[in-house]
């Protein structure tokens, strides 16, 4: 397959297999923007962020914080919005607490943010300590609530927070003493901080969350051996396409359309930015061997905003299920075409000889035109 990227932007694509077993072409647009100041229009950042290839993280991959999934998921049923970055202090004066907000359309999330905390005490008990102050401190899955606690003298014995297993904070069967100089997390839905190690808190972040957090790994269906005998390699019977929305629930949308409002509060240095959405249409037009073309528009599903780096990005995706394979395919196009690429192509598709001008039919027919 001939893959043609008439878009300007960063493209690609890649196949994988729909929940009825067929191929599936996958091709995916990325555009990266510039946060603008004053509420003006983004512009195209100089440098474009590549596509994703394979999951990144913030350390070991499984054991840290999701930074980036790749860009090729098979679809999405509604946006992710995504933000990896940091919390900042009003007036760069350094405080031990602040509330930060993301919004896009009727999106909207807050929470607070505190200085590092740490375990205080000594041989008989322990106790949290206060937040220090800071002017930055990052924001992520690996220091809000959660995190695997184990028994050191029975490794067997595990628990872990299963809506955020690389947090921290989350001790059920530590012993006490056992915290001390220990991390808690910097982040809660309130204005203030966790302190129990045992609770049941929502681990409040921006960023994507892991395919082992829950409620995510739930939609990517049962394999036992009932999928071994009667659906193995495809995906189980109970596999939902949410498995791929990388976004905690709080943080999906319907698909962006453009213009919608971004706002973010203590989310950049200068403590408040706000602007619109672009808006793009992506056109993909599949063109097989034999037979009719087939045209979609690509659905925005993913903004990932990246404040520290002063850039946002947009995804779009359009999937397209094969009669058999992808060597049915002789091109897919992604992009504007001009409108004589199209009457051109409706002439050939009707066995038909297409002229750009009146001109150029004459000069065919070896004749000329009468006064």
């Amino acid at each position: 397959m001939d893959f043609v990227n008439q878009s300007g932007l960063i493209a690609g694509w890649t196949t994988g297999f729909d929940r009825d077993g067929r191929e599936l072409l996958v091709v995916v647009a990325k555009a990266t923007f510039e946060i603008p100041v004053g509420g003006s229009i983004p512009a195209y950042a100089e440098a474009q962020v590549e596509l994703v290839k394979e999951d990144e993280f913030s350390g070991e991959p499984g054991y840290s914080a999701p930074l980036r999934e790749s860009d090729y998921a098979h679809r999405k049923l509604r946006a992710d919005v995504l933000l990896n970055g940091s919390a900042y202090a009003a007036g760069e004066r350094p405080a031990t607490s602040v509330e930060v907000s993301l919004r896009v359309g009727s999106m909207r999330k807050s929470f607070f943010v505190f200085g590092e905390r740490r375990w205080d005490g000594g041989a008989l008990s322990v106790s949290a300590g206060e937040p220090a102050p800071f002017q930055k401190t990052s924001i992520s899955y690996n220091s809000a609530y959660g995190g695997t606690d184990l028994n050191e003298d029975d490794p067997v014995k595990v628990y872990t927070y299963i809506e955020n297993p690389v947090g921290t904070g989350y001790h059920p069967i530590s012993p006490a003493t056992a915290l001390v100089d220990r991390l808690l997390p910097n982040t809660a839905e309130g204005d203030t901080p966790i302190s129990n190690t045992k609770g049941k808190f929502r681990p409040m972040s921006f960023g994507s969350i892991g395919r082992n957090f829950s409620p995510r790994f739930r939609h990517a269906g049962t394999y036992d051996q009932t999928w071994l005998d009667n659906e193995a390699p495809f995906w189980p019977a109970d596999f939902s396409y949410a498995y791929f929305q990388s976004a905690p629930p709080d943080q999906q949308v319907p698909f962006l359309q453009g213009d919608e409002q971004v706002e973010l509060k203590n989310l950049t240095p200068d403590g408040w930015r706000s602007f619109r959405i672009p808006k793009r249409a992506i056109p993909v037009i599949c063109i097989p061997h034999h037979g009719d073309d087939v045209q979609t528009e690509a659905v925005c599903d993913t903004l990932l905003l990246e404040p520290d780096a002063n850039r946002f990005s947009l995804t779009w995706r359009a999937a397209f299920p094969l009669r058999r394979n992808l060597f049915e395919l002789k091109q897919t196009i992604v992009g504007d075409l001009p409108q004589s690429w199209y009457s051109k192509r409706r002439a050939q598709r009707a066995g038909k000889a297409y002229y750009a001008s009146l001109a150029d039919a004459v000069a065919a027919r070896g004749g000329r035109r009468r006064g």
